[in-house]
């Protein structure tokens, strides 16, 4: 059983990529892609779909079994090989925000014809943490820190200037400089003037490698290290995690946040740690009812960190462990208390079997999950099926 089980996986891992003749080319994982025989004009079509169960035991058992994330992309280049642009649409079960029905997640277009200074403008993930920014499909755990998910800055509309390999250093160094509306995602209506601004710097000392992946598929005897910083200064926003979360009706609130992490990858181990703030100018937000009672709503300020590591065993599989600690500060929302008070500690492992990389995997993993608050703690186990076509 098992030689047949590597046997199969072998051969799903060594699928070649399908040339129908030059301008038509279907890669596994990567879509169909139609292209002009100069390259001016390329589309791709391409699809990924998470399929999650999750049990999580407390004061009462529960189960959840869906199809958790379904995405399409469609992207390509336009008039110049330089010119790109990509949309993807997403209607999974845990896709949509409340309140918002719209299936877009990212809409950019791109300028990449400067090393230096790529223009990008559109909708997109805000470049600040590392975590955030790495695509769900490249996750070694069926989701992401409780830390990140709280005090991340998610997508934004805004322009982007960046660089992956400035100076021309085998992209030992990068830098992404954003302004956007901040508030959010697909937002409707005028709000007050922002912006947001944010600028995010990385130095990778021993050369460029897939720090945007999590884990070391490619098991490669050479070490690599990534480190990032970033800032942002969020002007007027509506929401109440800064660019998501719940909409103020009271006004509007300003936010500062920080973010440091460090990748470091070697031989099929990996190391990903983070660490995360999200500061208000102001705790709360007041206002009058029409009967004259005074209104609140308060602003989310808190901090959090992560340690998280994976070692790949075999070719194809890979044990994790993640550490995962949230903090609310002084003063902030009570129901950020309560979160960090109940949930705020998360300590875990898993394991991934990689059929043909992060395109094709089976994920599991077990949380224990708790806080400082007596009797909060509860188990949580999660499966999945994450396929990129």
């Amino acid at each position: 059983m098992v030689i047949l089980l590597t046997a199969s996986l072998t051969s799903l891992a060594a699928a070649p990529v399908a040339m129908l003749d030059d301008r038509v080319v279907i890669d596994p994982g990567r879509g169909i892609t139609v292209r002009t025989l100069d390259g001016s004009y390329a589309a791709t079509v391409r699809a990924r779909t998470q399929i999650r169960n999750g049990y999580v035991h407390d004061a009462g058992d529960t189960n959840e079994l869906n199809v958790s994330r379904l995405r399409f992309f469609f992207q390509g280049n336009a008039l110049a090989p330089d010119l790109k642009y990509l949309v993807q649409l997403a209607f999974g079960a845990a896709d949509f925000e409340a309140g918002n029905a719209s299936p877009v997640y990212d809409a950019f277009v791109e300028l990449t014809r400067w090393r230096d200074l790529n223009l990008r403008v559109g909708q997109f993930f805000v470049p600040f943490d590392r975590a955030r920014t790495i695509r769900e499909s490249g996750l070694q755990f069926v989701d992401r820190q409780i830390a990140v998910r709280e005090l991340t800055l998610d997508r934004d509309v805004g322009l982007m200037v960046s660089s992956q390999d400035l100076f021309g250093l085998d992209g030992r160094l990068s830098y992404a400089f954003f302004v956007g509306a901040g508030d959010g995602k697909n937002r409707l209506g005028a709000q007050m003037a922002g912006p947001l601004w944010v600028l995010r710097l990385a130095l990778r000392p021993m050369g460029r490698f897939d720090d945007d992946l999590e884990g070391d598929v490619t098991r490669d005897p050479k070490p690599r290290l990534a480190l990032g910083v970033a800032g942002a200064w969020n002007i007027h926003t509506t929401r109440a995690q800064s660019t998501f979360g719940n909409t103020y009706t009271l006004g509007t609130a300003d936010y500062v946040h920080g973010a440091v992490d460090v990748v470091f990858k070697w031989a099929g181990f990996s190391l990903l740690v983070e660490g995360v703030v999200r500061q208000a100018l102001t705790g709360t937000l007041t206002g009058t009812s029409p009967t004259g009672q005074t209104l609140y709503e308060y602003t989310r300020s808190g901090w959090g960190y992560f340690v998280q590591a994976g070692y790949l065993v075999s070719q194809y599989v890979e044990l994790t462990a993640r550490w995962d600690q949230l903090y609310a500060l002084p003063g902030t929302d009570p129901t950020l208390v309560t979160l960090a008070a109940t949930q705020g500690r998360q300590l875990g492992g898993g394991m991934n079997v990689y059929v043909v990389g992060h395109i094709l995997k089976l994920q599991a993993d077990y949380f224990y999950i708790w806080g400082h608050a007596p009797g909060a703690s509860r188990h949580s186990a999660r499966v999945a099926l994450d396929a990129s076509f």
